[in-house]
């Protein structure tokens, strides 16, 4: 443990922060998995709207730094992909 008290604070910050990014991330990849499960299913209707919930993660997790925002755009693309396979 940290002696030096901006040491002990960087510390907590940093465990703040590593908490909130692994709860957005793992919201990102639930949002994914569902469109996913959906598009496995063949529902294109339960698709486009997960599709939706699952840009908009795609999207905060950019912004934020999350995730790269190539990467962000690379999976959309990929996902968008995915349901246009489904409906055409």
């Amino acid at each position: 443990m940290a002696n030096i008290k901006s040491a002990q604070k960087r510390i907590k910050v940093t465990e703040t922060k590593t908490l909130k990014n692994r709860m957005i991330k793992s919201a990102l990849k639930t949002a994914v998995k569902k469109f996913l499960v959906a598009v496995e299913g063949g529902n294109a209707e339960e698709a486009k709207t997960t599709f939706v919930a699952a840009v908009k993660a795609l999207d905060m997790a950019a912004s934020k730094g999350i995730i790269h925002k190539n990467k962000a755009a690379r999976n959309k693309s990929r996902l968008a992909a995915k349901l246009n396979g489904l409906t055409a």
